[in-house]
């Protein structure tokens, strides 16, 4: 008979960690439907810091709720900093959890994942030439505030965090407008560590199938071709592979083009608001994955566990190609002419994936009588769907050699300076010609967003033009790493720049303007002085009745035609500097 104390001990090797009870996390000691506080995450990575030369957390900056932002970095050699980190040519993968605190198995899971990976040797040496960067929990606030009731759609926790952080703000849309604090202090850990590989731990919302995990990759139209030929052909493959070997069998993210997923389904296009978006920007390949809503707790977290995993472990295998790729990603976008502002989905390109569904099928609401969708576990099945993955360019602009900015913008300058922009300032007053843009058209939101009203279809007219710009006023040129940033967030036609999150909202309002009986005498001498405009405004007459009849239509058409009419009204100030010109800096 195997006596009590052996029998311990070999039921502890099935789960590292258990043979050290100050290492279990608070998920392991519930009953597998209860999730991390806040509080008892930090004081579980307080001590593992604590036990462990190769574990440090550090409080990195601040958060809306007051509560330091941390990241925990675990490094086999005991050493913590990025620059010497990269180059050993070690990899760094950067996990992030909680920016929804209501899908909180990524604050689980990866507890449960460090400690094993410090406690086993076989996975340790995985760590080699790995370092874990993680963020235990990103929105504090919304962990704070714990509830049983907002996921509506969600099967357990018993408790979990509220979507919104402590200015109500979701911070998965936040990485460029930049509103909180806690992405402050991101950009601030982000571009310090500068990760290969990223992973923002999330619980889906949508259809009912079969599959525990499904999975966002960095859409790979945006990559570079070479990491994007890496992403597409041998990373995302390995992790499907791992996953069906874990029994976690994976799909791609359920954005599925009808009411159901039969369809076929839509590759995410993420913006850079978004998490992936935001890091695709600086050639790291990011992954969302998301877990059924559905499915217990246990099994979400279980399979969130397994993905990190096989995240570990392909960028263990993969990691100097990985190393190549970025570093070639990086040197070549120096260089690069065009950036693409813009998407839309090519629907000529389609690939089938494998699901496993549920019947959808339809039946009497109790609540309204009418029909309503459920989906009946008791009918799974098997099929191919379609997949659109591919994106093409709608509007593709040519890189500046330098954007220039008045100093007056101190808002985006502040934005620029947490993501560690190069920008030199002028050292006396000067007059530039540059292209300037003039915004001739945009459609605004009708709601708030995120607390903005968004800009979208922005329509521009480029002017060649003299400028005066001032002693401090930014020169930002273009050939340093942050090249993709600054296009998307200083071209007005970028879906998430910053004219669209309304930082340049001002120059959208008329200052000055005229009365009617003053302008009458100087709009009569002026047409007398250009007979050209004159012939315009006949023509303008001829061409629209409403026009003609109208006496103030005509004086406005001759004010705005005029050097009365002022020139900065929608003037979009940041100047495109396209010839290398000896400026004062």
């Amino acid at each position: 008979m195997i006596s009590t104390l052996l029998l311990s001990a070999l039921l502890s090797l099935g789960n590292p960690g258990q043979d050290n009870p100050k290492f279990i996390t608070p998920y392991e000691k519930g009953n597998g439907n209860q999730t991390a506080t806040y509080d008892e995450a930090i004081g579980w990575y307080q001590q593992l810091d604590e036990a462990y030369e190769e574990v440090k957390m550090m409080p990195y900056g601040a958060t809306d709720v007051g509560r330091p932002l941390h990241l925990v970095v675990v490094s086999t050699d005991k050493d913590f900093d990025p620059a010497s980190i990269h180059q050993k040519n070690k990899r760094v993968l950067l996990i992030q959890n909680g920016i929804h605190p209501g899908e909180p198995e990524g604050i689980d899971a990866t507890m449960m994942l460090v400690r094993d990976y410090l406690q086993d040797k076989k996975l340790r040496k995985q760590l080699d030439n790995v370092v874990l960067a993680i963020i235990p929990v990103y929105n504090i606030g919304g962990a704070l505030n714990r509830n049983s009731h907002t996921r509506t759609n969600q099967n357990g926790p018993e408790e979990y965090g509220f979507r919104g952080n402590a200015r109500n703000l979701d911070l998965n849309r936040d990485f460029i407008k930049t509103d909180s604090r806690n992405a402050q202090t991101f950009h601030q850990i982000f571009r310090e560590w500068d990760p290969d590989v990223f992973m923002d731990n999330h619980t889906s919302n949508g259809a009912d199938y079969q599959h525990v995990m499904t999975l966002i990759a960095t859409q790979h139209n945006k990559l570079h071709p070479a990491l994007a030929g890496y992403l597409n052909g041998k990373m995302v493959p390995t992790l499907y592979k791992g996953m069906e070997q874990d029994k976690f069998p994976m799909m791609p993210y359920m954005n599925h083009v009808g009411d159901t997923p039969e369809q076929g389904i839509i590759g995410f296009m993420e913006s850079p608001r978004y998490a992936t978006g935001y890091t695709a920007l600086y050639h790291t390949i990011g992954f969302v994955p998301e877990t059924h809503m559905l499915k217990p707790f246990k099994q979400r977290v279980q399979a969130t566990y397994k993905l990190m995993e096989n995240m570990i472990e392909t960028v263990h295998h993969d990691a100097d190609e990985i190393g190549k790729l970025r570093q070639q990603a990086k040197q070549q976008s120096l260089t690069q002419k065009q950036f693409a502002m813009d998407w839309k989905l090519d629907t000529t390109k389609v690939a089938k994936v494998p699901f496993l569904g549920y019947a959808a099928k339809y039946k009497p609401s109790e609540v309204s009588g009418h029909e309503r969708l459920y989906y009946d576990r008791k009918e799974p099945y098997k099929t191919k769907l379609n997949y659109y993955d591919a994106f093409t360019p709608t509007i593709t602009v040519e890189k500046p050699v330098a954007y220039i900015i008045p100093q007056a913008w101190r808002e985006v300058i502040e934005r620029l300076k947490l993501n560690k922009v190069e920008m030199q300032q002028l050292q006396r007053d000067t007059t530039i010609t540059l292209d300037t843009y003039y915004i001739t058209d945009y459609k605004t939101g009708q709601r708030p967003y995120e607390g903005h009203y968004l800009h979208t279809n922005v329509s521009v007219e480029t002017k060649r033009m003299p400028r005066q710009f001032f002693k401090g006023d930014y020169v930002v040129y273009l050939n340093q790493p942050s090249n993709r940033f600054l296009v998307e967030t200083l071209e007005p036609q970028a879906v998430d720049s910053y004219f669209n999150w309304n930082f340049f909202d001002s120059i959208l309002m008329q200052k000055e303007y005229f009365s009617s009986y003053v302008f009458e005498d100087l709009a009569a001498t002026y047409l007398k002085q250009n007979l050209e405009l004159r012939q315009k405004l006949e023509a303008r007459k001829k061409q629209d009745p409403e026009f003609a009849k109208s006496a103030r239509a005509q004086l406005d058409f001759v004010y705005r035609n005029s050097p009365h009419y002022e020139y900065t009204y929608q003037m979009y100030p940041v100047g495109r500097l396209m010839q290398d010109v000896k400026l004062p800096l």
